[in-house]
C-alpha cells in the first residue's frame, strides 16, 4: 500500500519502520525452513553447513538423502532397479509404509472429522440452538487443551475400550483432533449464509436434504474443503497422540521422524521436512483459493 502524499514526515518514518518490523518478523517465522532446505542437500550426514555448500560447489550437495526414503529398510537397496526393487521398496522401505500409513489414516480421519463437523457447524448456526456457546467450547476444546492430556486421556479409554493399537482408535483420535478446525472454518462461512434461500425452498417443496445439496453446500463447500485440508494437514502432522496410542508397526511420517530423531541422526529427516514444507504451502495456497472463492459468493471483494 503506497504511503499517502499527504502524510507528515513522522507518519512517513512510521510506515518506513512498519514495513521494516513486519519484514523482520516475517524472516524470523521462514528462518527455520530457509535453514531446513538446503541442508537437506548436503552431501554429507552432517546437520551443519559444510565449506563446498557455503562456497556453493555443486559437489557439496547431493540428493542422496532423497534416495534414502526409498532405500531406507529395503532388503536389497543396492539391487537393480527394476519391477522388484520397486516392490522391495513399496513393501520394506520403513519411511514409504509410514507414507502410506499417514495418507489412510489421514483420508479417513478427515472425511470423519469433515462430515462431524460440518453437521455440527450447521446445527450450531441456527439462532434457536440452546446453550450455543457451551455446546461450542466443548466441540472446540480439542484444540484448546494441551495435546499430552487429550492423548493421555485417549491412552486410558482405549485401553479399556479395545483400540488401542488399532488404525480405527487413530483414525477416531485424529477425527477428534480435526473436528475443531472444520466446526470454525464452516461456522465462518455460514455468517454471511441468507437462510430465507432455505426457507423459499421449502416453501417450494424442496425436501430438506435436496435444499442442502442443492443449495446451502454449493455456498459453504469453500468452508468445507478448507475445514477438510486443516484436518488433513493436522492429521498428516500429528505424533504425540500416534505415541500413545498406536502399535509399534504403526509407523506414520511424524513418528518415523522421531524415531529417526533418537535412534539414529540422519539428515534424511532434513528430506521428508522439505517435502512436507512444500505440501504444506500447496495446501495452504489452495486454501487461500477457496477463501477468496467463498468471498465472492457471499458477495464479499477481497481486498
Amino acid at each position: 500500500m503506497p504511503i499517502p502524499s499527504y502524510a507528515t514526515p513522522l507518519e512517513r518514518l512510521w510506515q518506513y519502520a512498519y514495513r521494516v518490523i513486519c519484514a523482520l518478523v516475517f524472516l524470523f517465522l521462514i528462518a527455520p525452513i530457509l535453514i531446513v532446505i538446503p541442508l537437506s542437500f548436503n552431501v554429507e550426514p552432517y546437520f551443519t553447513f559444510t565449506e563446498r555448500m557455503l562456497a556453493l560447489d555443486p559437489e557439496g550437495y547431493s540428493l542422496r538423502w532423497y534416495d534414502t526414503l526409498l532405500t531406507f529398510g529395503m532388503q536389497s537397496p543396492d539391487a537393480a532397479r527394476d519391477a522388484s526393487w520397486w516392490a522391495d521398496a513399496w513393501a520394506n522401505a520403513h519411511w514409504i509404509k509410514a507414507t502410506k500409513n499417514s495418507i489412510i489414516i489421514g483420508v479417513f480421519s478427515t472425511l470423519l472429522a469433515t462430515a462431524l463437523g460440518t453437521l455440527a457447524a450447521l446445527g450450531l448456526s441456527r439462532p434457536e440452538m440452546p446453550f450455543r456457546s457451551a455446546i461450542m467450547a466443548v466441540l472446540i476444546s480439542p484444540m484448546i487443551v494441551p495435546l499430552i492430556i487429550t492423548a493421555t486421556g485417549l491412552f486410558f479409554f482405549y485401553s479399556m475400550t479395545g483400540l488401542a493399537g488399532s488404525y480405527i482408535g487413530i483414525i477416531l483420535a485424529h477425527a477428534t483432533l480435526g473436528i475443531p478446525f472444520v466446526i470454525i472454518t464452516v461456522t465462518a462461512t455460514l455468517v454471511g449464509f441468507d437462510h430465507s434461500l432455505t426457507r423459499a425452498a421449502a416453501s417450494l417443496g424442496a425436501s430438506p436434504s435436496t435444499s442442502f445439496f442443492r443449495i446451502t453446500m454449493p455456498l459453504i463447500l469453500p468452508g468445507i474443503v478448507s475445514g477438510a485440508l486443516f484436518a488433513f494437514v493436522t492429521s498428516f502432522d500429528e505424533v504425540v497422540v500416534v505415541l500413545f496410542v498406536a502399535a509399534h508397526d504403526q509407523q506414520t511420517i511424524p513418528r518415523q521422524m522421531w524415531n529417526g530423531i533418537r535412534e539414529q541422526i540422519s539428515p534424511a529427516i532434513l528430506s521428508v521436512a522439505t517435502i512436507l514444507v512444500i505440501v504444506s504451502i500447496a495446501l495452504l495456497t489452495t486454501v487461500e483459493l477457496l477463501r477468496r472463492r467463498s468471498e465472492r459468493l457471499r458477495g464479499v471483494t477481497p481486498r
